[in-house]
């Protein structure tokens, strides 16, 4: 069974752009781990009844952050927005990192 067929719309969006993010952070010889802050804008989701998926959402951030192997959290602020300028997008994040 392919995995995307018990996830959601809104944990594939975060799923992708966390691993954009992550791309964007490596490149600056930055890492996940270097995240001390996030805004996360989540979109109600027509197949949530209009409501922001946040388990969704978290589904996806855990594979990031308060793993074993990323066991650090960035403080973090998850609002529902009325829509994001991309259409069909239910997520946008936006990170704060730190060079140690």
């Amino acid at each position: 069974m392919d995995a995307s067929a018990t996830q959601s719309a809104t944990e594939i969006q975060t799923l992708s752009v966390l691993r954009s993010i992550e791309k964007k952070l490596n490149n600056l010889a930055l890492g996940m781990g270097d995240v001390v802050k996030m805004q996360v804008f989540l979109v109600g989701d027509p197949a949530k009844g209009g409501a922001m998926d946040y388990s969704g959402f978290m589904e996806s951030y855990q594979q990031f952050f308060g793993s074993p192997g990323q066991a650090d959290l960035p403080s973090r602020t998850v609002v529902q927005v009325a829509g994001l300028p991309v259409s069909q997008s239910l997520v946008e994040i936006e990170v704060t990192a730190i060079r140690p």
